[in-house]
């Protein structure tokens, strides 16, 4: 029997209410502003936007629970420029630190992972600070803490191994140069941070002069003196260490005027190198 290919029958479906909205999407409405739109987007990914610049508040275990989270409250916020009996506007003494903490053995129970730093690297940033062509007179860096002048770099690993952590600090002074001994200004930075967080410190630094800015590399182990494990709250690496620094360089030269800070700024622009302003 033939059948005819181009014949056939439309059998039309049910005709369904797309008012019940069993079968339609509700189609929200396009925000009006650009705030809108972010909050939109936030939402979209899971978050509430409600809880903007909140988040991390008095929470993690580095932030505001470690130690030094009162002295940081203290010393965050703090305006720079101020002025003196004569009218006239001063600031005091610019300092960058960088901080890093640096996981050397998980807790007890935990599984060492990909993030966690081996001895043989620990060993290996020591010999980087050493480095010959760091110091000032281009020669190799010398380590030192808080006694002594001079220290064997291979000591402060040693007594590290079983730490759960290490901090690393850079701490650059705008007017390094200026400074007329390094290690007793990082001394006292250090002796700072000891009243801060409540214990001793143990710890070793190098000096470099190989860029524009002298700074210092300070190694700390993450332990109290009576062998706890050290936390030092966020905000407190973030704000205090470097109010501190800025304090100890300002007491010793100094407040700026605006003036020198123009004239500083002058240099700067005209330097053949990397500097403070263009990093910034």
């Amino acid at each position: 029997m033939a059948t005819n290919e181009d014949h056939f029958r439309i059998r039309p479906g049910r005709v369904r209410d797309r008012a019940g909205g069993r079968t339609t999407r509700a189609v929200r409405p396009r925000p009006k502003t650009f705030l809108a739109e972010v909050h939109q987007a936030i939402r979209r990914a899971g978050g509430d936007p409600n809880r903007l610049g909140s988040a991390g508040k008095g929470s993690g275990r580095f932030n505001a629970r470690g130690r030094g989270a009162t002295a940081a409250t203290g010393l965050k916020g703090r305006s720079a420029w101020s002025r003196d009996a004569s009218g006239v506007r001063t600031r005091a003494r610019r300092v960058t630190v960088k901080a890093r903490i640096v996981k050397l053995n998980p807790q007890r129970g935990a599984a060492r992972g990909r993030s966690f730093v081996s001895a043989k690297a620990v060993d290996a940033h020591l010999r980087y600070l050493e480095r010959d062509g760091v110091n000032r007179d281009g020669e190799k860096g010398q380590l030192y803490s808080a006694e002594r002048d001079a220290v064997d770099g291979r000591a402060f690993p040693d007594r590290s191994r079983d730490d759960r952590h290490q901090f690393r600090f850079i701490v650059s002074a705008e007017d390094g140069v200026e400074l007329a001994d390094l290690r007793e200004t990082t001394r006292d930075l250090m002796k700072w941070m000891e009243a801060d967080l409540g214990t001793r410190l143990d710890w070793i630094a190098v000096d470099h002069h190989n860029t524009g800015h002298p700074h210092t590399h300070i190694l700390l182990r993450g332990v109290t003196d009576d062998g706890k494990i050290l936390n030092i709250a966020g905000d407190y690496i973030a704000h205090g260490i470097r109010e501190r620094a800025s304090e100890i360089d300002t007491l010793e030269l100094g407040r700026q005027t605006e003036q020198e800070v123009s004239r500083q700024l002058e240099r700067e622009v005209d330097a053949e190198r990397f500097t403070a302003w263009t990093a910034c």
